[in-house]
């Protein structure tokens, strides 16, 4: 486990783009222990008083919880949670591509919180999903172009006229080269 001393001098090393990312959402160091704990409670106080908000009245404490991530991952979409509308991620995929790249040369990019663009999730979904191109499949075939398709049936054609071309040469001779020839190209 690193220090605080090692901590600092790694941020020292980073990219601004980087220091600003990890200062708006500071990555979420779990250990295993605070897995296992479940949300921390906070105590808060509320002043119960009209008259006098200085006043040293009763205070009531109410118990809540919160979350282990309070702010949402920037990089995916998330659902306000009194509107109910969506909201697009605060980074778009080309910034978290840029994002992973820092990170990657710089070697923090654990710290990041999850995306599509981090090492290893595009060759996970290439596993999952494969190629995903029609007719790449067992026993399939791609479409191609009208003339890719009929190319090996021309061929075919053009190599048994090869092969028939000698006696074709020698019907020519005997009907009196082109008298009767009834075979014109079409």
């Amino acid at each position: 486990m690193a220090t605080q001393l090692e901590y600092v001098k790694l941020a020292q090393t980073l990219p601004e783009k980087l220091l600003k990312f990890f200062a708006r959402y500071p990555p979420v160091v779990r250990s295993v222990a605070s897995l296992h704990d479940g949300p921390t409670s906070v105590a808060t106080s509320t002043n119960t008083s009209t008259a006098d908000p200085n006043a040293n009245h009763a205070e009531s404490t109410s118990q809540t919880t919160i979350a282990p991530s309070d702010s949402p991952n920037p990089f995916k979409p998330h659902k306000h949670p009194e509107t109910g509308r969506w909201h697009d991620p605060v980074y778009s995929l080309r910034r978290q591509a840029d994002l992973v790249k820092l990170a990657r040369a710089n070697g923090v990019e654990e710290l990041l919180p999850y995306t599509i663009k981090g090492s290893g999730e595009g060759t996970k979904r290439r596993e999952e999903h494969g190629l995903r191109v029609k007719g790449t499949g067992v026993g399939q075939r791609v479409k191609g172009k009208a003339w890719e398709r009929t190319m090996k049936s021309r061929l075919e054609k053009r190599k048994q006229a090869m092969l028939d071309m000698p006696a074709l040469v020698q019907q020519w001779k005997q009907l009196g080269h082109g008298r009767g020839w009834k075979k014109f190209p079409k």
